[in-house]
C-alpha cells in the first residue's frame, strides 16, 4: 500500500495517524466562531481541518411535504424542513479561503467534502489541497470523477457501500490516473454503535 501526502504528512501503513477535525455547521454561521474552531483544532493537535461545501439547493428540495421535515430526530431541528435546517447550517463559499488560511498557517490541511460538482470547481479556485467524498454521495460517479481528475488526494467514506459500489468508485478514481486514494471505514449512524460498527472490514478496505 503506497503512503500519500496529506498537507505534508504521510499517511500510510506504519504512519502516525492523520486527525481530522470535522467543522460542519458547528459555526453557527460565525465566521468568527469557524476560525476559533480552526484554533482549537489546531491546539487539539489535530493535522487537517474539514468543512462542507453546499448550499441547500445542492442537497434538498424547498419542500414541507413530510418527508422533508424532520421529526423525533432531534428537538432543538424538530419541524423545520430540510432546506430550512441546511440553510442555516451551511458554510458560505465566501467563508472557505479565510478557514483554509487559517488552518495553513496552524499547520493543519484545511479541505472539504463538496456535494455538487459546481462545489469543486468553485474549490478549486480557492486551492483546495484534497477532497473527501461524504458516504451519501459515494455512489455518483460524476462527482467522484472530477475530484479524480483535479489529481489531489481523493478520500472517499464508504458508508452503506457495498463490494460492487466499492470496486467502481476506486475504478473511477484510478481510471483518471489517480493513484491518491483514501477509503474511509464508516458507519452511516450517529453515533455508531459497536454492535454494528464491524471493524473487522478494515484490513479488507
Amino acid at each position: 500500500m503506497q503512503d500519500i501526502l496529506l498537507g505534508g504528512h504521510r499517511v500510510g501503513a506504519g504512519q502516525p495517524p492523520f486527525i481530522i477535525a470535522e467543522m460542519s455547521g458547528n459555526h453557527g454561521q460565525s465566521l468568527e466562531r469557524a476560525l476559533a474552531i480552526v484554533d482549537a483544532a489546531a491546539d487539539a493537535g489535530c493535522q487537517g481541518l474539514k468543512i462542507q461545501t453546499s448550499t441547500p439547493d445542492m442537497l434538498t428540495l424547498d419542500s414541507r411535504a413530510p418527508d422533508f421535515v424532520v421529526r423525533g430526530a432531534n428537538q432543538d431541528w424538530e419541524g423545520q424542513s430540510l432546506y430550512e435546517l441546511y440553510t442555516t447550517n451551511f458554510t458560505p463559499f465566501e467563508w472557505h479561503a479565510a478557514i483554509f488560511e487559517r488552518a495553513r498557517a496552524r499547520g493543519m490541511m484545511g479541505f472539504s467534502s463538496p456535494f455538487g460538482i459546481e462545489a469543486i470547481e468553485f474549490l478549486e479556485s480557492v486551492g483546495c489541497p484534497a477532497y473527501k467524498i461524504a458516504s451519501f454521495e459515494n455512489n455518483w460517479p460524476d462527482l467522484i470523477r472530477r475530484a479524480a481528475q483535479t489529481g489531489k488526494p481523493v478520500i472517499i467514506s464508504t458508508g452503506m457501500a457495498s463490494l460492487a459500489d466499492l470496486e467502481r468508485m476506486v475504478d473511477i478514481v484510478r481510471g483518471e490516473g489517480n493513484t491518491q486514494l483514501v477509503l474511509l471505514k464508516c458507519t452511516s449512524t450517529y453515533p455508531a454503535e459497536p454492535h454494528n460498527t464491524n471493524l473487522r472490514t478494515i484490513p479488507h478496505l
